[in-house]
């Protein structure tokens, strides 16, 4: 937990509110937990409604004057707003208010700091960073001397930030650098897995749905989960063996939320994509949480930004042992959808029977007798395709299967055209 003078760091949230049928509150809420997951305290809230933001202080002077009174009679040491703040925003409240000043997006980023592992991981998150503290080095500095730590401060951390711009303008060309080359890596191993026929599901979701706890139930992965936001950040690739007996990768990707940051969102983009280069989308829900419905819109729209379209896409909808009521699920944009507790292990054959589903509908249908000099392609078939029937006779080997469509040609009988071959 981050102290400051051995107490915990406590927060004010504030919000504004453009219209009366926006999720301002509910967006709060969210950033409540986030602010907890960086190791703070929120002991209030605040909402404006107006019709747009403040261009030089996010709310207004009526609400400054009552976040004045707030800070002082719960002994704030900071606030931290929804939306993210311009550099004259944060600079102009932090002469106003007299404490550390943040926004949605620095906590993101701090989580996210605290969180990376790989170096990759912290690659990214340090780009992502210095960034988004590039235009707002002064306000950053007035606030650490007055606060010392706490959050909204990891990573490349003050000292970092008191290097002048050419600097950070430097380090931030060497880091591109460094991810363009880890770019190129993850481009050679999607190659690679493109040559071994094996096809990639790439498990997508908003944050703290069980995605990780669901690749750890399918393959035993022993990922770290927690019941908390961004509890894990790195990508993790993992093979699984399905009841028919074709091997799948499962990858698991950073979480989604909410306005997330732009400069993640780009610093995170070669992680990001692996959704675009999979085969199979499996989009894991929290059916729990009351704000489904815009997780799921949030989600979707991440893959569009992302150029992820025109992929099958089976949704899962986890977490049901937590829910009482007899519940339908529904989801327009998805091929299939299932029930499940990533958890218990609920619904778990009825999610890979939908898996294999979607595979079979990408494969083509082989129905030959193989002379027995070709016995080593039913070895291919059994390998990377779906054996059905395999039966020896004295001529060679019938075999019934589903193959994908790439690899058709390396397993297909000799003198067996498309047109004979079912």
């Amino acid at each position: 937990m981050i102290e400051i003078k051995n107490e915990t760091e406590k927060v004010i949230l504030v919000g504004v509110s453009l219209s009366d049928q926006d999720d301002t509150k509910e967006s709060l809420e969210e950033l409540k937990d986030l602010v907890s997951t960086a190791g703070a305290e929120t002991v209030g809230m605040v909402i404006q409604n107006r019709e747009q933001q403040h261009p030089g202080t996010y709310v207004g002077k009526g609400k400054i004057e009552e976040l004045k009174s707030m800070i002082w009679e719960l002994r704030a040491t900071g606030i931290v707003c929804d939306d993210e703040l311009s550099p004259a925003q944060m600079k102009n409240l932090q002469d106003e208010l007299d404490v550390k000043v943040m926004d949605r997006t620095l906590i993101i980023l701090d989580i996210f700091a605290a969180r990376a592992s790989t170096s990759e991981g912290k690659i990214q998150v340090e780009l992502a960073q210095l960034k988004y503290q590039q235009t707002r080095l002064a306000g950053f500095g007035k606030a650490m001397s007055r606060l010392g730590g706490g959050i909204g401060t990891r990573g490349p951390g003050e000292k970092k930030l008191e290097m002048d711009r050419r600097l950070i303008k430097s380090r931030i060309a060497q880091l591109n650098r460094e991810l363009k080359d880890v770019k190129k890596h993850r481009e050679v191993t999607r190659e690679q897995r493109s040559r071994s026929h094996i096809p990639v599901a790439a498990i997508v979701g908003y944050t703290n749905a069980g995605k990780s706890t669901l690749l750890n139930t399918l393959t035993g992965a022993g990922i770290f989960a927690e019941d908390k936001l961004f509890a894990t950040l790195d990508p993790t690739t993992r093979d699984l063996k399905l009841p028919s007996g074709q091997e799948i990768l499962m990858t698991d990707t950073v979480g989604f939320i909410r306005k997330l940051p732009h400069h993640l969102i780009e610093a995170f983009r070669s992680t990001l994509e692996e959704a675009r280069y999979a085969d199979i989308i499996l989009h894991v829900v929290d059916a729990s949480n009351p704000q489904m419905d815009e997780q799921m819109h949030t989600v979707y729209e991440t893959l569009q930004n992302l150029g992820v379209k025109d992929k099958p896409v089976i949704t899962v909808f986890n977490k049901i042992d937590r829910m009482e009521d007899i519940w339908v699920p529904r989801d327009l944009h998805a091929d299939y959808y299932v029930k499940i507790s990533a958890r218990t292990g609920e619904g778990i054959t009825e999610f890979l029977q939908s898996v294999e589903a979607v595979l079979r509908e990408q494969k083509v249908e082989i129905e030959a007798l193989y002379p027995y000099k070709e016995a080593g392609k039913i070895q291919l078939i059994r390998k990377y395709g779906e054996l059905q029937e395999e039966e020896y006779r004295e001529d060679g080997i019938f075999v019934r299967a589903f193959v994908p469509a790439e690899l058709y040609g390396q397993v297909r009988p000799e003198g067996v055209t498309p047109n004979n071959c079912l």
